[in-house]
């Protein structure tokens, strides 16, 4: 099969090359682009989760010998989670390489969390479909880079960090606020944004509101934490 040059400047970004290009064609198509002859990718998504958790499972003991259960736990949870997932999506730039239909084209399918991070999971399917388990671990490691090493720093729950960030200052709890909804009634997005009593702001979307709260609390964490280094 002829890959496309989109696809191979794809795999130049994963940095491996694939013996069935169907399978990372397939990977990056999403439910919107999916009819007679032309698969989608949520079956490997479901298949790259569980990978990816594998993969992190073990790196989690290797790395910390001496971690309890409830010490793995958080941390597992996020490097596995979908923002986590989207965030190595977008260093790889995975959005300009997926299929859409034309509403997810209009409504910036190719920024939103939930589809980044779906399509992230069915990549890291396809790769372990076509080379194995070995290759898979190998561009999960690569990919996901120190978050291993440093996910102690990101293993609480954001909205809880970000309430404990503001009890310590004196200020009241953020709030959550749904300022958008689109999609169909199955398949709704939200764009949540998280908002502090001293006036920051930020907002995420997500196919899910606790998606996008935790995610757009994360990003306010992340703004207040740069704006007061």
């Amino acid at each position: 099969m002829k890959i496309s040059a989109e696809l191979k400047a794809l795999e130049d970004r994963l940095g491996y090359d694939f013996a069935r290009p169907a399978l990372l064609r397939r990977a990056v198509t999403h439910g919107s682009m999916s009819g007679p002859g032309r698969e989608d990718n949520q079956r490997l998504e479901f298949l790259g989760d569980r990978v990816l958790g594998l993969v992190m499972a073990q790196a989690l003991l290797e790395h910390d010998k001496a971690a309890s259960e409830g010490q793995l736990a958080p941390r597992f949870n996020a490097l596995v989670r979908k923002e986590t997932c989207a965030d190595v999506a977008r260093e790889i730039d995975l959005g300009a390489a997926l299929k859409l239909g034309r509403s997810e084209q209009k409504t910036g399918g190719r920024r939103k969390m939930a589809l980044l991070g779906d399509a992230m999971e069915a990549v890291i399917a396809a790769v372990y479909l076509d080379g194995g388990f070995e290759q898979a671990q190998a561009l999960i490691l690569r990919l996901w880079g120190t978050r291993v090493e440093n996910v102690e720093d990101d293993a609480k729950d954001a909205k809880t960090a970000l309430q404990e960030w503001a009890q310590a200052r004196g200020l009241l709890p953020p709030q959550y606020v749904e300022i958008a909804r689109s999609g169909p009634d199955h398949a709704p997005v939200f764009t949540i944004e998280a908002r502090l009593p001293s006036g920051e702001t930020a907002e995420s979307t997500a196919g899910n509101k606790r998606q996008a709260e935790q995610a757009a609390a994360k990003a306010l964490l992340d703004r207040v934490a740069q704006a007061k280094a």
